[in-house]
């Protein structure tokens, strides 16, 4: 062995009990390897820096700017409240949902984009339904992984099957892979119910605030579950037509309104240019009078048990304090002009161990006051800068810009369409996706910085020089020479084992799509050796390539997802390796039944 190749397998092997021991964090071990291999000469300084400039970053970069977007204009929040109810009613049916969904998405798109679409989702569905995130980032990987067995659009089945294409034989057709890779979703979704769920960690964040414990916390301590009405507007109401600062509402009916539903439809925040309509069904706090309702012609139809129609409008419940020597001290809440100017609508105030609901606008705010306010995550977010008021608690999930769903929405449809279809690489549209993203307002440019995941990029650009050096320094070609020459008496299916065996090994080093690429001239080579079906034995190849599951290297979407989750490299070698031994049994046996092997 010559002495590039043994250093590469030196530093091989050190990156690999360091990852297993955990006495150092995965990105700084990857920065290690890339120092190593550059220092040493293994690899070219353009080689070991490579990375930083490879696709699959550039892709997790424009994912990263994509998802938080989608995040910020209630995107995200949308998709996860579809998959609560989908999944509702205990954690076995969520892990399940977001297994399917996943494994469903990347039958047409590619896995990294289906990640980044949605983490912030299942995220969101995670604090929705009070489960750990660690219990679903695990199932929506490897549902990505699964579903991509069953298509030809993944990147490792597309390279085998070129590979058949250029020594001349047939190429993989885009349904060649759904009768072995379709079942494997199904084995994977049981496994994942059953063995998976008592081996899956528990990591519970405490630093996050459950939007519905939030809700449920606020609503109690207030009282404000008692005070809370729907109404309907009559045809005979006399402020029909009229906006509700013209109406004077609240000085007229005491009430103030959180929701509003125009002639019954979706819940929307109100606003003081609002004008009331017949039919519109409002949601009220406050101190109710039958007959004072009757004589505006408004009508009572039922008491409301939680503030659940202010998440369903978009808007958010937040605790603010005054801020000792604020220049708010002494001043009611009509003389600051609260409402006006903060856009925010008070709906109590927290004074001395018990809170105040009537008459707030002619309260005198003192030192130390908390004010329950409700509106829109974004002037939550901007009343954080002023000086004036501590913002306590407030919804994580709340949309910041939710009048750009619709563009957020169609911008990254149309970024994973050119995608999905080959119009463009992966890389380049998820990337020209951010820029229109940032151009549009979806985001703004201090936010995507924030929120890039460079943990994940320092992960990946880090190993890449080790992919590179395996192949440049012939360490691949001296593993697997004794094993080919070994192959020429042994069964089909044993051949077909064995190099499903080497395509796990080297996609937890260098990735699948880099395995695929060594291993299909390895494979073309043995079957014309040993006379057996080339296309049989790519397809092992190309199925094998897809087993990601026992390290967090396997594919960007299990480093993607490692943070979200708190994962660590023995949680996935734990819930991975069963899943890798099981589905490798039945990809020998589809091979056995649809390839004749």
């Amino acid at each position: 062995m010559e002495f590039s190749a043994f250093f590469t397998l030196v530093v091989m092997l050190l990156a690999a009990a360091l990852f297993i021991s955990e006495r150092v964090r995965p990105d700084l071990v990857a920065l290690i390897v890339l120092v190593f291999l550059g220092v040493g000469g293994v690899v070219t300084p353009q080689e070991a820096f490579a990375g930083f400039s490879g696709s699959a970053v550039m892709t997790i970069l424009g994912i990263s700017i994509l998802s938080e977007a989608l995040r910020q204009t209630g995107v995200t929040r949308w998709l996860g409240a579809r998959m609560h109810r989908l999944g509702a009613g205990s954690e076995k049916r969520l892990i399940l949902t977001t297994l399917l969904i996943s494994a469903g998405l990347s039958l047409l798109m590619n896995n990294i984009a289906v990640v980044g679409v949605l983490l912030p989702a299942v995220l969101g569905l995670a604090r929705r339904s009070r489960t750990s995130p660690s219990r679903l980032m695990m199932p929506l990987a490897y549902g990505t992984a699964l579903g991509g067995m069953a298509t030809l659009l993944t990147t490792a089945n597309l390279i085998v099957s070129n590979a058949l294409k250029d020594a001349g034989y047939q190429p993989f057709g885009l349904l060649d892979f759904f009768p072995i890779g379709a079942p494997m979703v199904a084995i994977g979704a049981v496994y994942m119910v059953t063995f998976g769920m008592r081996l899956m960690p528990r990591y519970m964040r405490e630093d996050e605030t459950l939007p519905q414990q939030l809700h449920e916390k606020l609503s109690h301590l207030y009282g404000l579950a008692r005070r809370l009405y729907e109404i309907e507007v009559l045809a005979a109401c006399p402020l029909v037509g009229q906006t509700l600062r013209e109406a004077r509402w609240l000085q007229r009916t005491g009430l103030r309104i959180l929701t509003v539903r125009p002639q019954g439809r979706i819940n929307l925040p109100p606003f003081a240019g609002m004008r009331i309509h017949a039919g519109d069904v409002l949601v009220v706090q406050g101190s109710l009078q039958r007959e004072r309702l009757e004589e505006l012609g408004l009508r009572f139809l039922r008491a409301l048990p939680d503030l659940s129609p202010i998440a369903e409008s978009g808007l958010s419940l937040a605790e603010i304090i005054v801020a000792p020597h604020g220049g708010l001290i002494g001043r009611t809440l009509q003389e600051t002009r609260f409402n006006e100017t903060y856009q925010l609508q008070v709906l109590g105030i927290w004074r001395e161990g018990a809170p105040l609901l009537d008459d707030l606008g002619t309260i005198r705010i003192r030192e130390g006051d908390t004010l329950l306010v409700q509106g829109s995550a974004e002037r939550l977010h901007l009343l954080r800068r002023n000086p004036d008021w501590i913002v306590l608690e407030e919804d994580p999930d709340a949309p910041l810009k939710p009048e750009r769903f619709g563009l957020s929405l169609g911008i990254t449809a149309l970024t994973l369409g050119m995608a999905a279809f080959n119009i463009l690489p992966v890389s380049l549209a998820v990337f020209g996706g951010a820029v229109l993203l940032l151009l549009t307002g979806c985001l703004d440019m201090q936010e995507a910085y924030r929120v890039i995941e460079w943990k994940a990029i320092f992960l990946i650009a880090g190993m890449w020089p080790l992919s590179t050096a395996m192949r440049t320094s012939g360490l691949v070609n001296y593993l697997l020479q004794p094993l080919i020459g070994e192959m020429t008496h042994i069964p089909a299916w044993l051949v077909a084992l064995v190099l499903i065996l080497l395509a796990l090994f080297l996609t937890q080093i260098m990735s699948g799509q880099v395995a695929a690429l060594v291993l299909a001239p390895v494979a073309l080579t043995l079957a014309s050796h040993l006379n057996l079906d080339a296309r049989a034995l790519g397809m092992a190849v190309a199925l094998g390539c897809s087993l990601s599951f026992p390290t967090p290297f396997g594919h960007p979407v299990n480093v993607l997802v490692m943070t979200s989750g708190g994962y660590t490299f023995r949680d996935y070698f734990r819930v991975g390796m069963p899943l890798t031994l099981l589905v490798i049994v039945f990809i020998l046996l589809g091979l056995h039944l649809f390839w004749g092997i």
